[in-house]
């Protein structure tokens, strides 16, 4: 059997894999969008919204489980985690610079994610 058993019965693990796989752009934060909680979930929406990238944000302080399992998930300790088209991009430190060297935008562009259209 090639899958692993494991993921398949963690319910937490499944549910971070189907969110990645089925928007293009996810920021996994504390908070949502439109009342972050920590600064660097902040700083993340703020980039994002600059680039009028359509994203969903899931808040990781509603489960426990979620907030360590979102960790686990990329081997990252650090909230926020951003993906694109199932991509782990970083946190807030690589966003901001990927952001600054115009980087992700053009990964957005090339990954196909639509910018400006609300």
């Amino acid at each position: 059997m090639a899958a692993t058993p494991q993921a398949d019965a963690d319910p937490v693990r499944a549910f971070i894999a189907q969110t990645v796989a089925e928007h293009d752009v996810v920021l996994f934060m504390k908070g949502v969008p439109d009342q972050p909680r920590c600064g660097f979930s902040s700083l993340a929406v703020q980039i994002l919204d600059q680039l009028e990238a359509p994203f969903v944000g899931v808040d990781v302080l509603q489960d426990e489980a979620l907030r360590e399992g979102i960790k686990a998930f990329t081997d990252w300790p650090t909230i926020p985690q951003l993906y694109v088209k199932g991509e782990f991009v970083g946190g807030s430190d690589i966003v901001k610079e990927m952001f600054q060297a115009g980087e992700l935008q053009a990964l957005m562009v090339e990954k196909g994610v639509a910018l400006g259209q609300e």
